[in-house]
């Protein structure tokens, strides 16, 4: 997996959501051949108020209050198509693709065609959806360097605001992350990181 993707996944997930990354978008060819359109390199679910809950239960584990950067709602499912750039922050084509958003929007469960249409156009116009069903769907870039363009029609988060918030969480909440063993890429580096910062062994 990418190294961006990796931290861009590790974030979503200490916010709270449940992700997958680089999706394929398969089209079917006229003689029944299948083609790689595209891959949507992070997809988020994320239920509200994941991960902010206190818990005093021995195995609640760790709760971190949701990065205010995110701007997550209190009050809707929320869902993220994201884009990962290492350059300045843009969309790929595809992602605006309304077959594409379509097969994204299925990705999450089947939905009714006449109220995929809308939201297709609503993302592919405005960068955000609200489901009949309370859920928010958003096009989001994670990038090293702000858009080109004055405005867009989606979200944009810095990567290094990314790191820098992770890193953040973990030098606040070292006395549960230092007894973490962590299989994550990203968060394994981190937590070595601030261990070697503080001399620990």
């Amino acid at each position: 997996m990418d190294t961006a993707v990796q931290l861009v996944k590790t974030y979503l997930q200490a916010n709270g959501f449940f992700t997958v990354t680089e999706y394929p978008i398969l089209e079917v060819m006229g003689d029944g051949a299948s083609r790689t359109v595209t891959d949507i390199d992070v997809l988020g679910l994320r239920f509200p108020g994941a991960g902010g809950f206190s818990s005093t239960a021995s195995t609640g584990g760790l709760r971190i209050a949701p990065d205010p950067a995110l701007g997550i709602s209190s009050s809707y499912i929320e869902a993220i198509i994201g884009e990962v750039k290492e350059g300045a922050a843009s969309l790929n084509k595809a992602a605006t693709d309304p077959a594409v958003l379509r097969a994204v929007l299925e990705r999450f469960g089947e939905i009714d065609s006449d109220v995929a249409d809308v939201l297709v156009e609503e993302l592919a116009r405005a960068g955000e959806a609200l489901h009949p069903a309370g859920i928010r769907v958003r096009l989001m870039v994670f990038a090293s360097k702000p858009p080109d363009q004055r405005t867009v029609h989606y979200t944009w988060l810095g990567l290094g605001d990314v790191g820098v918030w992770l890193a953040t969480q973990i030098r606040d909440n070292w006395d549960r992350f230092k007894a973490v063993q962590s299989k994550d890429p990203a968060l394994g580096f981190l937590i070595l990181f601030e261990k070697a910062l503080r001399g620990e062994s």
